[in-house]
């Protein structure tokens, strides 16, 4: 099976680790991957600790970590990645959705996961996804992990959120935060970025082009020091760079 990817992607093929200790399952993804043109199998890994070392060596754009795996599992595997290569891109492998799982591996880095069970075709779209920057979660889903990460957010102990400041202000007040500031545009395509916006969405709220969208989520991903869409909403929880967020809530605002 070969997917061809969207035209105008990046010729050079995207590096990734996996991270599983069931080598059948490990071969499985080989061979798939193995088939697309725009994808390659940098290194493959039989725990966390492994896995991490391979992000060391071969610095890729993605790792596909199996949830439970001996010496490091890929929660604890999710945060140690992060810390030290923020911009790679963690999806997590797993065989049942939990959702207080999820939300722990959202807060700890994670763009988001890929069911065992899914088809080739769907586990490779989702892969794709992540490394355009969009969400590999769907909405709705996507929305009751922020809202969970939102509401966490201070007083977590682990992954980036150990960064976070104690007493979370607006972005404009903590202008040394980031080497760049947001923009007030860039401020306002968060926020509904947060709110389980998509680029649609958020170009019709807004009045620009899907396009000029991208551009912003790419500017705001880079200037939050994050890989994607998922983890710039969440350092933004982190760090109170948003308007209350309940205030949407009881406005009716929040899906």
């Amino acid at each position: 099976m070969n997917t061809e990817p969207s035209p105008g992607e990046e010729s050079r093929p995207a590096r990734i680790v996996l991270a599983d200790d069931h080598p059948l399952i490990r071969e499985m993804l080989r061979r798939m991957l193995s088939e697309q043109s725009d994808l390659e199998v940098a290194g493959e890994a039989t725990n966390g600790r492994e896995a991490l070392e391979l992000c060391r060596r071969l610095r890729p754009e993605l790792v596909l970590l199996d949830i439970r795996m001996p010496e490091m599992d890929g929660l604890e595997a999710t945060r140690a990645i992060k810390s030290e290569f923020p911009r790679t891109i963690v999806l997590l492998l797993t065989a049942h959705e939990d959702p207080n799982c999820m939300a722990q591996a959202i807060v700890g880095g994670a763009s988001g996961y890929v069911l065992k069970c899914a088809t080739p075709k769907q586990i490779i779209g989702e892969i794709r996804k992540v490394l355009r920057g969009e969400s590999a979660l769907d909405q709705e889903v996507a929305m009751r992990l922020l809202r969970r990460v939102l509401e966490e957010a201070p007083e977590s102990k682990q992954g980036p959120a150990e960064r976070a400041p104690s007493a979370a202000k607006p972005f404009e007040e903590r202008p040394g935060s980031f080497p760049e500031a947001l923009s007030a545009r860039e401020v306002e395509v968060l926020r509904l970025l947060v709110l389980g916006r998509s680029n649609q969405e958020i170009a019709r709220s807004i009045f620009v082009s899907v396009s000029t969208v991208k551009k912003h989520v790419r500017h705001v991903v880079e200037k939050l020091g994050v890989s994607d869409r998922v983890q710039a909403a969440v350092r933004a929880a982190e760090l109170g760079l948003l308007p209350d967020t309940n205030k949407g809530r009881d406005s009716g605002e929040l899906p």
